[in-house]
Parts: C-alpha cells; structure tokens; sequence
C-alpha cells in the first residue's frame, strides 16, 4: 500500500528533484501545495501519511505551518530546507517536526528518514538512527542508509557521501550499464552542472579503497 505524503514547498530545485523522485516510486501517492493556506487545505480534505515541507513560504513560515497544521491533526513532519541555521533547526523540532534535513540532500536518506520517522511514530518512540531496519543487505555489502556506513564481508569501508552514494547505485542495480550522465544524475540530481570527469575521479577513489573490482563486480564495461 502507498504512502501519501504531502509536499508543502514552494517552488525551488530541491522541490523539484524531491517531486519527481517521489512521483516515479510507486511507494508514494503525492499531493503537493506551494503555500501555507493550500497545504492545510490538503491536509483538511485528505487522509496524509506524512508532511514534507520547506521552511519559507509566500503567505508564512513554515513553522506557522507546522502550528496550524497541529490545529488539524497531528501529522508526522520532515522539513527539508535550505535554511541552515541551528535557532531555526531548533524551531522547527520545538515546534513538532519530527526531522530536519538541510538542502541539497540525497534522495535515498529522505525517503530513509520517512520510513523511521513512521516507524518511530507507530512504535511509540525510539531512536532511529542505527535501527537494523534502515540496513540494506547487497551480497557482502551491507549498507546503513541513515547511518550512511557502508560494510564488505563485515568490514567497515570508510567512504565519502558521494562515494557511498555512487556504490550504493552500483551495488543495488546489479547488471545496469550506467553513463557518465546517468551516474552523474544519481549523484548530484538534476541540478548537476559540473564536469563529467568529476564521476570518473569518484569512481577511480571508489575502486581504490575497494581494491577487489572482481568482488565488487564492477569492471570498466559495467560502468560505460
């Protein structure tokens, strides 16, 4: 059964990317609004898993939003903004969201982060961030999508985010032959502007720090 999930944001590139990654996964039904008046609209007429809202909007803030929007029903809350100040982070969780993500973010860990939050809400609490429920078994590799740790053959890899997120896309789409642009496109969304040599260099450190591409099954043909 599908999860419907409100998006209260107005329009920005990470409303966006977050939009259409979500419209393509058939685990989500969407509504979305630009305002605060049109997303308590939706919240009214609509039974809402879960609220994904930005912090700013045209006629309020969004914690104006997460005020009213309590008024209605107590709806689970991932901000996602670009606003990076610790006093509105702060806000934000005092006024009743459940989490806080500060753009650009990665689409795995949001839709991560849903998933715990909506667990930790129907258990009755609990702290989320190392549940074995958020670790994703791939062969030898097992990854902690929250945790954003990422084991082979028990072993602890030490990687950086985009490293963890280019052999995650790897390793989760066993048999895929990826561009340049499509890699480049799951690594930095739709937003990418940088050059393509950029993936090759992540890729060349990637392997490096495997040191087995027979293991990793990720020979040169697999990525071009």
């Amino acid at each position: 059964m599908s999860l419907k999930v409100l998006l209260a944001f107005p329009d920005s590139d990470y409303r966006n990317e977050i939009f259409q990654n979500f419209k393509q996964d058939p685990n989500y039904q969407l509504l979305t609004a630009d305002t605060v008046e049109k997303a308590l609209e939706k919240i009214s007429g609509n039974q809402i898993d879960i609220c994904l809202m930005d912090m700013d909007f045209s006629d309020g803030t969004g914690l104006d939003l997460k005020q009213k929007m309590s008024e209605v029903q107590d709806l689970p809350t991932i901000v996602v903004s670009s606003e990076d100040d610790e006093i509105k982070i702060v806000l934000a969780l005092e006024y009743g969201a459940d989490d806080y993500m500060v753009a650009p973010i990665n689409i795995l860990e949001l839709k991560a982060r849903v998933r715990a939050v909506l667990r930790r809400i129907r258990s009755g609490g609990g702290d989320y961030s190392s549940d074995a429920s958020n670790v994703i078994q791939y062969g030898q590799f097992e990854f902690n999508i929250i945790g954003r740790k990422v084991k082979m053959g028990g072993k602890h890899i030490d990687l950086t985010g985009k490293e963890f997120d280019l052999l995650y896309t790897m390793v989760s789409h066993a048999g895929t032959v990826f561009s340049r642009e499509q890699l480049a496109q799951e690594l930095w969304g739709i937003s990418f502007d940088g050059h393509l040599r950029t993936v090759d260099v992540h890729i060349k450190r990637l392997r490096k720090k495997i040191n087995d591409e027979d293991r990793m099954r990720m020979n040169s043909d697999a990525f071009y």
